[in-house]
């Protein structure tokens, strides 16, 4: 596995996947799925930062330019919600990239508070994508994806 993290650029050609979720004020599920990922052939593409100088606003804009690239270049789109926060942001990405082709994986935390819309309106959206219940399941699904077929080690 190679691990990018924010923010440091990924120009790779290998498959990669962008690991979308909460981050602020959320625990650091990254952390957790990254080492359940240690045994994929693929890139990590983590935009939680060990560091970041939060109310700086040209990192902000920076942070912001690094994951629009990002999940861009990604073979797939891991999406992880947890309980602590709603996720604004993430439920815009999700949006973006459910109403694109881009390949995703989705999984919610059981006690996140809008568990049931992202349920239901996926479900409308992308029929073929099931919200996962844990992280373990989540890391089972990057690594059985089509999109990352024949990276795994």
């Amino acid at each position: 596995m190679l691990y990018v993290e924010a923010p440091d650029e990924y120009t790779g050609q290998s498959a990669a996947v962008f690991l979308a979720g909460g981050i602020s004020n959320a625990e650091d599920w990254q952390a957790e799925l990254v080492a359940s990922l240690a045994g994929i052939d693929a890139a990590v593409l983590n935009p939680r930062r060990k560091d970041f100088p939060m109310g700086h606003p040209e990192e902000g804009r920076r942070q912001i330019a690094w994951e629009h690239r990002h999940l861009e270049r990604a073979d797939l789109v891991a999406f992880w919600f947890p309980p602590q926060t709603v996720c604004p942001i993430t439920l815009f990405e999700l949006g973006a990239c459910s109403s694109s082709p881009t390949a995703i994986v989705v999984g919610t935390h059981p006690n996140y508070a809008r568990r049931f819309d992202v349920t239901v309106q996926l479900g409308l959206r992308r029929p073929e994508v099931t919200v996962l219940r844990s992280l373990e399941d989540l890391a089972r699904a990057i690594s059985e994806h089509p999109a990352l077929q024949g990276t795994i080690s």
